[in-house]
């Protein structure tokens, strides 16, 4: 492999634009080196719309400027992620980007929480946390000032059309260097010898070589799976649901800072609030319900006129058993797939691309680094199965057949052991690789009811009276915050970042 290896990426979209820009940013005199193919014919996806905080820092690490880059992909501001009768029906609760409270000196804010909580003085948590209460009222603020001050202390993602942000990012790769091929790949050259990746055949007969292949052809895993054969950990054991059907459709009322997910017999329904319009889904489980059920559910819960057709989409939740197997490395959904109920597709995109330009091969590929990105991404893929099965676990909806399944359910050791903590003495292990920080953890079990049995003891040096007043003034200065902060339509207004007038009301 010669000092920079020649990179060819199979496959657009989020995954492969995002690993275009990001590898001819890092490397920036190696744009020429780095070819992507796609296929106009193949299409994408396409329906990934909601974001986690990181994307954020993506995005800075480009030199994006954010208003240009929310107004073209008609973006709003996330705050977090509401759940709907996840508990038990008519339960609701918001994940926000963000903790809760302060710490009481050493000790963690919700240990205080739960001392009050057991003695009946403590409000809702869901008080003492600005981007829940912001979320609640539609309104919008990016956090700026000292990061131990209520209204500064939390974090922010988007909900932008996916196809606009690849379409983005293509413009902002060609310009650094990035070489595009329309094509589709009619044969996979192998080295005789090394068993690696060399040559990609075209529809047109043209060739493209290269040292390092970075698979972001979807679900067809066309170099990881199709060609090196590399295997899938299937698991449906733990998150069933199969199927999803995706449809816009007009938007409805305010533009709110939050993507909602509801419950629903058979799965679930995605509402992800853009600026042109409303993206709606339902994830669903076949082995409980008909795609023509599933269909007829999503319709008759949109908020607005239908604006497409339906898209179909068949999965299976797991991950490769190699993510980087000999010098192909997969990204997207050729990596896996797992159901986006906390908007982590984007998330381990980023993950895998981060992760490739860490463990880079600039002077070939070594079985060290090559094992170290499949242990890491194998952690972050299996964090994230946990967390997406503690919604279906956490809850006492015994209602549909669905429901009932995740009730006898056999847990994972690595989520049980976590569950074990945190009903015993609301303890929540922090992890050394994983999205999903201990406020995530808290927002999901105390949303689904899980209530510890106990708190920290060290609380036991305070008085109730000193405990309860500290937060007291946390919620006072919370509500307050939230009082003088303009709503989502105002703010995208004033920050140049609205892609049409913006239906706003006046902050009160």
């Amino acid at each position: 492999m010669p000092q920079f290896p020649r990179i060819c990426i199979l496959g657009g979209g989020s995954a492969g634009w995002m690993t275009a820009a990001a590898l001819a940013t890092k490397f920036p005199n190696a744009g020429g080196e780095i070819t992507l193919i796609e296929s106009e014919q193949i299409g994408t996806v396409g329906v990934g719309e909601a974001t986690l905080p990181h994307i954020r820092f993506f995005n800075q690490a480009l030199g994006i400027d954010e208003p240009t880059f929310m107004k073209t992909t008609k973006a709003t501001f996330k705050l977090g992620i509401e759940f709907c009768d996840w508990g038990k029906r008519g339960d609701r609760y918001i994940h926000p980007f963000g903790d809760y409270g302060f710490p009481v000196d050493e000790l963690d804010f919700h240990q205080a929480w739960l001392k009050l909580h057991q003695a009946g003085k403590a409000h809702r948590i869901d008080d003492y946390s600005f981007p829940i209460l912001a979320a609640q009222e539609d309104r919008f603020k990016i956090p700026e000032g000292d990061v131990n001050e209520v209204g500064s202390n939390f974090g922010y993602a988007y909900q932008f059309d996916s196809s606009l942000y690849a379409k983005f990012l293509r413009s902002f790769s060609e310009a650094r260097g990035v070489k595009r091929v329309e094509g589709r790949v009619v044969d996979i050259g192998l080295g005789a010898t090394t068993g690696h990746v060399e040559t990609l055949s075209l529809e047109d007969g043209s060739k493209v070589e290269a040292d390092l292949f970075v698979d972001c052809s979807g679900f067809r895993g066309v170099l990881i799976e199709q060609t090196l054969e590399t295997g899938y950990e299937d698991w449906s054991e733990w998150l069933p649901c199969n199927r999803a059907v995706a449809i816009p459709c007009e938007s409805k009322g305010e533009l709110s800072p939050y993507t909602r997910a509801t419950a629903r017999t058979a799965g679930w329904q995605w509402r992800i609030p853009l600026q042109h319009r409303t993206g709606n889904g339902h994830v669903y489980c076949s082995e409980f319900i008909s795609d023509d059920e599933a269909i007829a559910q999503l319709l008759d819960n949109l908020e607005g006129a239908q604006l497409a057709d339906p898209n179909q989409l068949y999965f299976k939740t797991g991950r490769r058993k190699k993510f980087w197997n000999r010098n192909v490395v997969s990204i997207g959904l050729s990596a896996g797939f797992l159901e986006p109920l906390e908007s982590t597709s984007i998330h381990l995109i980023q993950e895998g691309i981060t992760t490739l330009i860490e463990l880079f091969p600039s002077a070939g590929i070594e079985a060290l680094d090559v094992d170290e990105y499949n242990r890491r991404m194998g952690l972050n893929f299996e964090r994230v199965r946990d967390f997406l099965l503690l919604h279906y676990i956490a809850t006492q909806r015994d209602d549909s057949e669905m429901w009932r399944h995740f009730r006898a359910l056999k847990l994972p050791d690595s989520l049980d052991e976590r569950l074990q903590a945190w009903l015993s003495r609301g303890h929540i292990p922090a992890y050394e690789f994983g999205v999903f920080l201990p406020p995530s953890w808290l927002a999901v079990m105390l949303g689904q009811n899980l209530m510890p049995t106990d708190y920290d003891p060290r609380l036991d040096r305070y008085e109730m009276d000193e405990l309860h007043q500290r937060l007291e003034t946390i919620r006072t200065q919370t509500a307050d915050a939230v009082r003088a902060t303009p709503t989502q339509a105002e703010f995208l207004a004033q920050y140049g970042a609205a892609s049409r007038s913006p239906r706003a009301k006046a902050a009160s």
